[in-house]
C-alpha cells in the first residue's frame, strides 16, 4: 500500500514547521529495494535539531527507530510529539546504542609507540625464523646419523605436489615471458642490424635472472601459501597440540620434509622454467628476426657460459629453502581461528616474494663477477 510507505513531510510554518512522519517504519518497509537509501536522502535533506512530529506514524519498530536516532545524532530533538509506544521503542533504542568511540587525536607519543610496536612485532619474526633455522640444521644432523628415522614419506609426497603439479603453470608462464621478451629485444636490436646479439641477452637474462626469480615466485605464491594454510589448519583443528601431547617434533617431521622437498625441487623448477622461456624466446626470435633455432642452439653455448647455470642452481635452492621456512614459520604462529588463518597465509606468501626478490638482488651483488 503507498500509505504504508515510510516517509517524511514537512509542514508549513503556518503548522509549526515541523517534521512529520508517516507510513510503517518496519524493518519490512525499510528492508525493500533502495527504500533505505531513498528515506535517509530524504532525511539529510532535513535538519536533525528541528521539531519532529511521530504521532501519524501507522507503526515504528526498532528499525525504524535505530535510523530515526542516528539521523537525530543519538539524542533527543526539541520539540517531539509522538505516542508512549514510541517513547517506549525509541527509549530502548537510546539505551542499547553503543556510542561510537571518540577519535584519537595522532601524538609523537603514539606513533612513537607504534613505531616501537612494529619494531618487537619484527624482531619477534627474526628471532623465531633464526630458531627454525637452527632446528632444521640439528634436525638434518639428526636425519644424517638415523637415515632409516626420517620422515622420507612425507618428503616424496611435498616433492611431488611442490614439483610435479607445478610444471604446468611455470612453463606456461616461463614460455610467455621468453616471447614477450624477445618480442620486445627484437625491435631494439633490428634498429642496429644486432640480430645475432638476441641470443646473448635472452640467454643471460632468462638463465641468470629470470628463470630462477619466476620460478620462485610462482612457488612462493602456490606452495608457499599452500605450506602456511596446511600447518595452520593443523593448529585450528588442535592436531599440533597432539603432536606436541604424544612427543613429535613439529620440525623435524613438519618443517624438515617440506624444506628438503623445496631445496631439491626449485633448482630442476627453475631449469624447466628457463626452457621453456628459452623455447618461447627462440620462437619469437625466428619469427621476429628470422634468428633460426639452430643458430640460436649453436650460438646459446657460447654466449652463456657455465658459471651462470651454477649460480641459477645454487640461487634457486637457496629461494626454495626460505620460501618452505617462511611458509612452515607463519603457519606454526597461526592463532586458533579462521582469520589469523588467513592473515597469515597472506603475509607467508607476500614475505616468501619480498625475501625472494632481496635474496635475488643479494646474489647480483655478491656474484656480479661469476659468469
Amino acid at each position: 500500500m503507498p500509505d504504508s510507505i515510510p516517509r517524511i513531510e514537512q509542514q508549513p510554518e503556518t503548522e509549526g514547521g515541523r517534521v512529520r512522519v508517516l507510513g510503517q517504519w518496519t524493518a519490512p518497509q525499510l528492508a525493500r529495494a533502495r527504500r533505505l537509501d531513498s528515506l535517509n536522502s530524504e532525511l539529510k535533506a532535513n535538519g536533525a535539531q528541528q521539531g519532529w512530529d511521530l504521532s501519524h506514524a501507522e507503526q515504528l519498530d526498532h528499525m525504524g527507530a535505530q535510523v530515526l536516532w542516528d539521523h537525530w545524532g543519538r539524542k533527543w530533538p526539541e520539540p517531539i510529539e509522538l505516542l508512549p509506544a514510541q517513547r517506549a521503542v525509541l527509549e530502548r533504542v537510546e539505551r542499547f546504542t553503543v556510542q561510537p568511540p571518540a577519535p584519537r587525536r595522532a601524538s609523537w607519543r603514539r606513533s612513537y609507540l607504534a613505531l616501537g610496536g612494529g619494531v618487537l612485532r619484527v624482531l619477534g619474526h627474526l628471532r623465531s625464523f633464526v630458531r627454525l633455522i637452527g632446528q632444521l640444521t640439528l634436525n638434518l644432523g639428526r636425519l644424517a646419523g638415523a637415515p632409516h628415522e626420517g620422515p622420507w614419506r612425507d618428503f616424496s609426497g611435498h616433492l611431488y605436489r611442490i614439483g610435479a603439479t607445478a610444471l604446468p603453470i611455470t612453463a606456461l608462464v616461463g614460455f610467455l615471458i621468453g616471447v614477450v621478451l624477445a618480442y620486445l629485444t627484437s625491435q631494439q636490436l633490428r634498429q642496429f642490424g644486432a640480430d645475432a646479439y638476441i641470443v646473448n641477452i635472452l640467454g643471460i637474462a632468462v638463465i641468470r635472472e629470470l628463470g630462477p626469480l619466476l620460478a620462485a615466485i610462482l612457488i612462493a605464491g602456490r606452495s608457499g601459501s599452500a605450506i602456511t594454510a596446511q600447518i595452520g589448519v593443523m593448529r585450528v583443528t588442535e592436531e599440533l597440540d597432539a603432536m606436541r601431547v604424544m612427543g613429535i617434533s613439529h620440525s623435524f617431521r613438519l618443517v624438515m620434509p617440506r624444506a628438503m622437498a623445496l631445496a631439491l625441487a626449485m633448482p630442476l623448477i627453475s631449469a624447466w622454467t628457463t626452457l621453456c622461456a628459452l623455447a618461447g624466446g627462440m620462437l619469437a626470435a625466428d619469427t621476429s628476426l628470422g634468428v633460426t633455432p639452430t643458430f640460436f642452439m649453436h650460438a646459446l653455448p657460447e654466449a652463456v657460459s657455465p658459471g651462470n647455470l651454477g649460480l641459477a642452481t645454487s640461487k634457486s635452492a637457496v629461494f626454495g629453502i626460505l620460501i618452505a621456512l617462511i611458509g612452515c614459520h607463519f603457519g606454526l604462529r597461526v592463532k586458533p581461528n579462521t582469520q589469523s588463518l588467513g592473515e597469515g597465509t597472506t603475509a607467508s606468501v607476500v614475505t616468501s616474494i619480498t625475501v625472494v626478490i632481496l635474496v635475488d638482488s643479494l646474489f647480483a651483488v655478491l656474484f656480479k663477477d661469476v659468469g
